[in-house]
């Protein structure tokens, strides 16, 4: 499995369930189907031989199914699938493409080693070390610059935020949004150019605020008062950013990241 892994952002080893339930091949459709109505945590399991992943099985494929029918006859073998050294962030972006809620983990062998949920991408994105991040800006700002700024806390309009990236990605612009629905969302972080309002961080998030008739956002303020020649500024100004609205949503179409599972008895 080719994975490109970035050590320095959250990986999927880090969040997701490593002791996961699983059913073997040969269980019957009657047997899942009793698994599921006994829980309310599962709405389907991987179905391993040992712990080689064969297929995934839900309820939905076991609608039209006969009790007694195994269910490698009726399990999705087609699967998605994370490694455990894929970044958070892209195994959201798969969950979110997808519509499914959660994603086995094998390792390079194709065994299981964990599965990852929706609720395990949302606790890994609230729980970003944003205070840190914006401390590590706030000392590159002064290095470079040879200035020193303060911090402050406050609520920003985002009619006069500057955008400083020019696209966002569909799917994880959904993934914002679900946050923002339900209180998850950390802070913006903006550069108070004296006056001038730089979105540093959160493009996803201020965008789908935006279409959620959010007027004004938290944020992490880093103040200059005497105004410096930025980079991301000049940037914003030669892209022709100006307004939220002149941010680019795009689909993640190819991914690197994204395995389709073969049947593996075929590659034993």
């Amino acid at each position: 499995m080719d994975v490109t892994s970035d050590r320095t952002k959250p990986q999927v080893k880090d969040y997701m369930t490593r002791d996961v339930a699983t059913v073997s091949p040969d269980t019957t459709v009657g047997a899942v189907a009793n698994r599921i109505a006994e829980t309310d945590n599962h709405s389907g399991f991987p179905v391993c031989e040992r712990r080689r992943v064969e297929g995934f099985i839900s309820a939905r494929d076991l609608l039209l199914a006969d009790d007694g029918d195994p269910i490698f006859k009726v399990m999705t073998t087609d699967l998605l699938v994370a490694h455990p050294e894929m970044k958070v962030t892209d195994a959201a972006r798969v969950i979110l493409r997808s519509g499914i809620q959660k994603l086995p983990v094998v390792d390079d062998a194709g065994n299981l080693v964990g599965i990852i949920s929706n609720a395990d991408v949302i606790r890994s994105q609230i729980e970003r070390a944003t205070p840190q991040k914006v401390g590590k800006l706030v000392n590159t700002l002064e290095q470079i610059h040879n200035v020193e700024l303060r911090q402050e806390r406050r609520t920003v309009p985002l009619e006069e935020l500057t955008p400083t990236q020019g696209r966002v990605y569909a799917d994880e612009l959904e993934g914002r949004r679900y946050e923002l629905e339900n209180g998850l969302a950390e802070p913006l972080v903006v550069i108070d150019n004296a006056g001038t309002l730089l979105l540093a961080d959160g493009h996803h998030r201020v965008l789908a605020a935006d279409r959620l008739s959010i007027d004004e956002m938290d944020a992490y303020i880093i103040v200059i008062d005497d105004p410096i020649d930025l980079g991301m500024a000049r940037t914003a100004k030669k892209e022709g950013l100006e307004r939220i609205s002149d941010i680019e949503v795009v689909d993640y179409a190819r991914h690197p990241l994204v395995q389709t599972t073969e049947r593996l008895q075929g590659e034993e």
